[in-house]
């Protein structure tokens, strides 16, 4: 503490300030108060200014397509996330211009370059926090934004990646390092990233064509978001300078084990695209697969989503609606007939009931007027005269136990109105008289005896009755 209350008593001295304003006068000539430093300076504040004044018109513009409904989700999020960072984006993207133009002169651009990798780490920080909803990979990119321009500044970006690349190994005539494996990450989920959001893109528009089909829609959004994937892929790759001739012996003896470890996904993948091609089942259809009975929400790779009445989301693979019994109500048309089944009392009118029923189910609005409701007498049964009412509805997706339960409602009423009995199970118990029992005496005593009964024969005869 004495010491450095003495040297705080030492810089006050009009000599020691007299030395530090100079060497700060040094320290300015030689590196602020210099032509290029002065160009670069200026260049960046220029940018700076430039960038002020044509922010908010692309601002707005980024608010607008942020509104607006023309975009897919993701496209709208990114929209919004932009329209904060207008300034520091265009800001950027002139330094960048500016940096690359110093370079071709050449001409000194290390403030520039020092300029644009701090700003480049901060944009990178803010989006990484706005898109990515993880909080560990935002903080790893966030990281590495920083760390890239430390090095940056710090003139030790090419050392690092000479580094990195010399931490490497020699797989036949590939050569792997770990600059390498980090630069294909990177540019596996950059590409991929851009082919999810074109493919999301594409599919919207492909839905808006009125002259395809669901099933022809869902076939090409299927197969060009497989190609844009299979293409990210590969541009990764090649971004990295692999040649992929060196995997064709590895991934054919990777592709005989996958084909074996993945028969069903395979084919469940076949078989969803023999699915689309036939257009046997499609969005929007109604089926009935085992004990599942709803429609249709989508056709995966793998599976078909059926939701049914009760909002329950099957997800069924795509072999079984090949390979088992399908029940698709809506396959060539959506009118679907329903049979009701009723039973009257022998008593009733029978003709009347029967009147009864199809005035009921002319009430219902969902029950369609061509073909019309019948209704059949079916037999006569141990308990009811069996009735039939069969009737036809044209929206089998809004549910078919809803409009079976309007109709039989409004069959009870008119039952009720006209003295038509609905019967139970009844058993008719009939029961029978007992029987005559005859009593005959024999034995080996003579008439004198058969005459003078012994004592007590009254109840020795009725005993041999009841026996």
């Amino acid at each position: 503490m004495e010491k450095f209350t003495e040297y705080l008593l030492n810089i006050t001295e009009p000599f020691v300030i007299e030395q530090l304003w100079i060497k700060l006068e040094i320290w300015l000539v030689q590196n602020v108060f210099v032509l290029s430093n002065l160009v670069q300076i200026l260049v960046v504040a220029a940018s700076f200014v430039g960038a002020r004044i044509a922010a908010p018109s692309i601002k707005a513009w980024f608010e607008a397509l942020a509104s607006g409904r023309s975009l897919e989700t993701s496209a709208r999020r990114l929209a919004r996330v932009a329209a904060p960072l207008t300034l520091p984006l265009i800001w950027l993207v002139v330094l960048w211009l500016s940096v690359m133009v110093a370079v071709q002169l050449p001409a000194p651009h290390q403030l520039m370059q020092i300029a644009v990798s701090l700003l480049t780490a901060w944009v990178v920080i803010r989006l990484a926090s706005q898109l990515v909803r993880d909080p560990t990979w935002s903080k790893m990119i966030a990281a590495t934004a920083w760390v890239v321009a430390a090095l940056n500044i710090l003139d030790l970006l090419d050392e690092t990646v000479a580094l990195l690349d010399s931490m490497a190994i020699q797989l036949g005539g590939l050569r792997v390092s770990l600059l390498l494996v980090l630069k294909g990450m990177l540019s596996l989920a950059v590409m991929l990233w851009l082919a999810t959001v074109f493919s999301r893109l594409l599919e919207k528009r492909i839905n808006k064509l009125p002259n395809l089909t669901p099933t022809v829609q869902v076939l090409f959004s299927k197969l060009l978001k497989m190609v844009l994937i299979a293409i990210a892929v590969i541009a990764a790759l090649r971004s990295v300078g692999i040649d992929l001739t060196a995997f064709a012996v590895l991934s054919g003896a990777i592709g005989v084990g996958i084909g074996f470890g993945l028969q069903k996904g395979v084919s469940n993948l076949i078989s969803g695209l023999m699915l689309l091609l036939d257009k046997s089942i499609k969005p929007g259809d109604v089926i009935a697969v085992g004990e599942t009975y709803g429609w249709v929400a989508s056709l995966g790779a793998r599976y078909v989503s059926v939701v049914t009445r009760d909002g329950i989301e099957h997800l069924i693979p795509n072999e079984d609606l090949i390979t088992k019994g399908v029940e698709n109500w809506t396959y060539s048309t959506n009118v679907v007939r329903l049979k009701i089944p009723l039973g009257i009392s022998y008593q009733s009118d029978v003709r009347l009931a029967m009147a009864l029923c199809l005035e009921a189910a002319d009430q219902v609005p969902r029950v369609v007027k061509d073909p019309k409701p019948v209704c059949l007498l079916r037999g006569f049964g141990d308990n009811a005269v069996d009735l039939e009412l069969r009737i036809w509805i044209n929206d089998p997706t809004n549910g078919v136990s809803n409009v079976k339960s309007e109709v039989l409602l409004l069959v009870w009423d008119r039952f009720r109105e006209n003295g038509i009995e609905i019967p139970f199970p009844q058993r008719d118990l009939h029961l029978k008289p007992p029987a005559e029992i005859n009593v005959r005496v024999s034995g080996d005593r003579g008439p004198e005896a058969a005459k003078t009964p012994r004592s007590g024969g009254k109840k020795a005869q009725t005993r041999e009755a009841a026996a």
